[in-house]
């Protein structure tokens, strides 16, 4: 059984856990066309759908077009949404429907590389989700800076920060049904709070003081000025939250793995 201090331990980073996610990126790019394009149909719907159709019913919002705004908040959620796919659905079927993760461990690897490696796996596939959002809407005339080009490190950040929290979601979760629990009850609420459809502004007070708390909301607030080729106020401040929401939640899921596998 694994003891206290090991399992509370910080995490331990090394280049194996490179291995673990050239694994994972060997596997999907047999797949890869048909992964790009299924990540980007489900947004691209939402963006054209509500940005043409209900844009065409609403003035100018945040002073540009209901379509631009909208552009900048689906390359957040599409971030999000395949950053938490990635570490829920496919880092559960390694961990415990194939096994894949006990077999790794029965290479020089240890358990810290290959929960890093999943981490990073799943940022990296999340942003390339992003940066395919990011082409559309650029090829759409939909971003107006080369400013634009800061967002990739907010997007990597953003699929970091989600990556973290579905891994702490999948270390606790005893079936795929679990994963239901939080996307009705934290990412659903969370899209609608966080400024990726409407303003945060128009929403209630007590909601605003919510949706500051929330990690999408801090990568809207970097994105959406970006693209529109302004400098985000209060970017360092967002940032710092991205990062200590990621590397704490990181922790947290590596604590929770140590003790549903080692013990």
């Amino acid at each position: 059984m694994t003891n206290l201090p090991t399992q509370y331990a910080l995490p331990s980073f090394s280049w194996r856990a490179i291995a673990v996610w050239r694994r994972n990126f060997l596997v999907w790019r047999k797949l890869a066309i048909p992964s790009v394009l299924g990540n980007l149909a489900d947004p691209m719907i939402y963006l054209f759908g509500l940005g043409y159709g209900l844009g065409g019913l609403l003035p100018q919002v945040g002073g540009v077009s209901y379509i631009v705004f909208l552009a900048s908040g689906t390359v957040c959620a599409s971030t999000m949404n395949a950053a938490s796919f990635e570490s829920l659905y496919s880092a559960f079927s390694r961990m415990h429907v194939q096994k894949t993760w006990e077999a790794i461990l029965n290479a020089p690897v240890a358990l810290d590389d290959v929960l890093s490696g999943e981490w990073l796996w799943a940022a990296s596939k999340a942003t390339l989700s992003g940066l395919a959002i990011l082409l559309v809407i650029t090829a759409l005339g939909f971003v107006a800076s080369p400013l634009a080009l800061w967002t990739i490190p907010v997007i990597f950040l953003t699929g970091l920060t989600f990556a973290a929290l579905g891994l702490i979601v999948t270390a606790l979760a005893p079936s795929y049904d679990f994963f239901m629990y939080y996307f009705t009850l934290l990412m659903t609420p969370m899209v609608l709070l966080s400024g990726v459809f409407f303003p945060v502004e128009q929403l209630p007070a007590a909601f605003q003081t919510v949706a500051a708390a929330l990690p999408l909301a801090h990568s809207v607030r970097l994105v959406r000025p970006l693209l529109l080729g302004e400098l985000p106020t209060h970017a360092i401040m967002h940032l710092s939250v991205l990062l200590a929401i990621a590397l704490t939640a990181y922790w947290v899921a590596l604590i929770l793995t140590r003790r549903r596998l080692l013990n």
